[in-house]
Parts: structure tokens; sequence; C-alpha cells
């Protein structure tokens, strides 16, 4: 069955090297701008607390930061409580450019010290301790209050933006530009270097490969590295926020050619990300195509894979849809049983039939990727074997406001508030919304 109910629309030209070529209703969006200031970006994560024990190696806490990207603050906590960045973890990596709350768990620091941490900006409250670390993935989604400034928008306009997206109980499961690195979306070229055995220009894509994006400062030192390939002069000249390119700086004045040792400097977590940001724009490639197919999002077609849901979160095996088991497929997916998934390919993945199929195999032909190519012998915690993820993201609690702008008097301001499961993206809904023309309109 083929979804007639858009014409997808063109995305900004940004987008096109995240993956994402088009939005799915034709609604011009009511426009406007975000985080005018922090606040005006809140996110708290949901969550079921681990189980408490009084002797537990890990003091689990409450943190909330203003305007702190997760592994820069977890730097600066660790250089604060003289530990380790590793005995910090997280459950959810959150935006700069925000006001957040999240769960992290801390190894051996007493619940009084970090109650007496002073951080610009951070707050913590220990609330147990737990015989576990918190891992990735943790929690169970995020609840977010968005302020949106500058918009065309009335209650009639924002409604009839909204209807089409309500229709289908959710908006395309894009991975937003913050997986990619926000301001500087470059993780994905980092993960594809990785994939390929090229870990030289992994990490001068990290360290320097300058963008249009970058400040004044930072592209002319950007560009100065990738000319000289002076890592000694980097190091002298890198301010300190570019603390994550300092570490892999540092490791290759002492080894200039150890590009492996290299990248291996930077957290764990972050490393992960490089990977996981390559798959994320693999999805958002086909995912588009689908789209860009009239293909539907909230109903299966035959090739499809499909995974079961319990209260909403996706279980651990997927099911094919063929002509036979469609119908009661769709009906599984009707009563929110059931969910459409597109792939985040790895060196085990189960691929689609069909003209879903099709959409993956094309593109991975077209990246010249095999299974082979998520197998990182040099970083073997790098590899994946790769899993699948719903094309159609849910939102729940949806509640908006529209107002005069004070500031921009004819214009509005709109505030919504709305729950996410977790690894679903505020900004996909948003750029659904807006339209935005602009990487940093959300």
């Amino acid at each position: 069955m083929v979804n007639t109910s858009h014409n997808p629309m063109t995305a900004p030209v940004f987008e096109h090297g995240l993956g994402i070529i088009t939005f799915f209703t034709h609604q011009p969006g009511i426009g406007g701008h975000l985080r005018e200031s922090p606040e005006d970006f809140q996110v708290a994560e949901l969550y079921q607390l681990p189980p408490s024990s009084d002797s537990g190696r890990y003091t689990i806490a409450e943190v909330t930061s203003r305007n702190w990207e997760t592994h820069t603050l977890v730097q600066a906590l660790a250089v604060r409580l003289n530990i380790h960045p590793r005995r910090i973890a997280f459950a959810g990596t959150k935006d700069r450019r925000a006001v957040s709350t999240q769960l992290m768990s801390f190894e051996i620091v007493d619940p009084s010290n970090l109650a007496a941490l002073t951080l610009h900006d951070v707050t913590i409250h220990p609330v147990l301790k737990s015989e576990a670390p918190l891992h990735l993935g943790q929690l169970i989604g995020n609840r977010f209050t968005i302020t949106i400034h500058g918009c065309t928008a009335n209650q009639e306009t924002l409604q009839a933006t909204l209807s089409p997206l309500e229709a289908i109980g959710g908006f395309p499961n894009f991975f937003g530009v913050q997986r990619f690195g926000g301001m500087r979306p470059i993780t994905h070229l980092v993960g594809r270097s990785l994939t390929r055995g090229d870990f030289e220009a992994a990490v001068m894509t990290y360290i320097a490969h300058p963008l249009p994006t970058d400040s004044e400062e930072g592209f002319r030192l950007r560009s100065a590295l990738e000319r000289t390939r002076d890592f000694a002069e980097a190091y002298r000249t890198y301010p300190q926020s570019l603390n994550f390119e300092r570490l892999i700086l540092q490791r290759l004045i002492h080894d200039p050619m150890d590009f492996i040792g290299a990248i291996q400097a930077l957290p764990k977590n972050l490393l992960l990300m490089f990977v996981n940001a390559y798959q994320s724009y693999l999805f958002n490639r086909m995912l588009s195509e689908r789209i860009a197919q009239s293909l539907p999002l909230d109903q299966a077609i035959p090739g499809d894979v499909v995974v079961p849901l319990k209260d909403a979160h996706m279980q651990d095996h997927y099911i094919p849809v063929s002509a036979m088991n469609c119908e009661k497929v769709n009906q599984q997916i009707q009563r929110q049983k059931a969910a459409v998934t597109g792939l985040l390919f790895g060196s085990d993945s189960t691929l689609g039939t069909g003209a879903m199929g099709d959409i993956e195999q094309r593109i991975l032909r077209e990246e010249e990727l095999d299974a082979r190519a998520f197998i990182i012998p040099e970083v073997p915690f790098l590899s994946s074997s790769g899993t699948r993820r719903r094309i159609l993201a849910p939102i729940h609690d949806l509640t908006w406001t529209v107002k005069t702008d004070d500031q921009h008097s004819k214009s509005t301001v709109v505030q919504l508030t709305f729950e996410l499961l977790k690894g679903c993206y505020a900004t996909a809904f948003l750029r659904e919304v807006m339209k935005a023309a602009q990487a940093q309109d959300y």
C-alpha cells in the first residue's frame, strides 16, 4: 500500500550531507528559529532508577547543566573530581545549547563530594548508590519543552502543520544534526573512514577538515593544520575548548604516524559515536528515499522488516513482511504492537526485500559497503553487527501554545511540550514543523 497522504518537499541543502533529502509533508511550516537562549531548549530524561545499594560502588546522580555538551561536561567533571573520565557514565548524550537534566553514575565518588562540587551552570543532586554503572541507552525517553521565536504561526496554521503528523502517529525518525556533531557535523565522515580502515583520514577529519560552520578562528586553525600537518603548532594554538582535538594532537606529537593510537586517545563513548553516526547517515539516506518514493511510514509493505513492540519498546527479533502476512502485520501496527523498521547496517544485518530492500541495497552499493566494513580489527570494540530502527517516531503528550512575540511584533512565539522515546530526536520533529532552512535554526 502506497502512502498518498503527503507530497514530500526537498530538504535544505545543508542536510543532504547528513543523508536527509526530503520533508514528509507539503505544508510550508511555521518558520522561526530556536535557541535564542539555552532555556528555549529544555530536555529532561525519563528513566527508571537502578536498584539501590548502600554498599554500591557507584553513585547515581541527577545532573542539570546549561550550555554543556555531554562529553565535554564529563571531561570537566572528571577534572573537578580528580578522576579518570571513564569513571563517569551516562545514559544519553545531550545538546550543548540547552538546559538538560540527566542521570550520571560516578565510580567510587562519595555523594557528599558530588553535592559539594561547583562547576559553572551545573547542579548535581546525588540520588542513590548502586552496584552497577549506567550505560548508553539506559533510559526510557526524554521530555522536551521547546520555544520557537519568530514564527509565522497562529493556532490554526500550527494545527494544520501538525495534523498530517498526528494522522500517522509520529514523524520520520531521522537522526538529527546533533548525531553528527551539531554545528560541526563530521562524526559520520570519521566513521566512514574508520570502516574503510583509513585511520589517518579519520584523525585528520576530526582535528582538521575546516567547515563553513566553524568559527573564524576555528576555520583558520583547522585550515593551517590541514595544510602543514604541524601537530605541535596546532597543539600550541588550538584553544582549550577543543579539548578532544588536543588529546589527539598530544599523541601525534609523540608519534606523528600513530593514527590508530591517536584516535584511541578519545573517550570510548565518543569513539563509538563515529561508527554509529555513519550508520545513522546511511539510515537517513534510506528513510529519505522511502519518503521520496511515497512508501508509507505507518504501514508495512511486502519486503519490509517489522519489529514487535512491548510497552512501545522494540523487542529483540524481526519479522519479514510478505504478501501473505502483510494484512495481519498492519493490524498489529495499528494496535501499536509492531513497527516498521529501517536498516542500521553492520556486519550481521538483516536486509529487507521488495521496494525497501532495493533502496537499502542500492545505497550500500553506492557507498561500496559490505558487511566486513563494520568489523574493525584494529579497534575491536568499534565493530558493529548492526541492528534496525523504527522509521516512525511516536510523539506523546504533545501540547502547544502560540502567543505574540514581544521582540518581533509581526511574528509569534510557539512553545511545544512533548515526550519522545530514547533515540528519537526532537530536532527531527521540529524540522517537519518549522521547515527550517539552516542547521542553526534548529
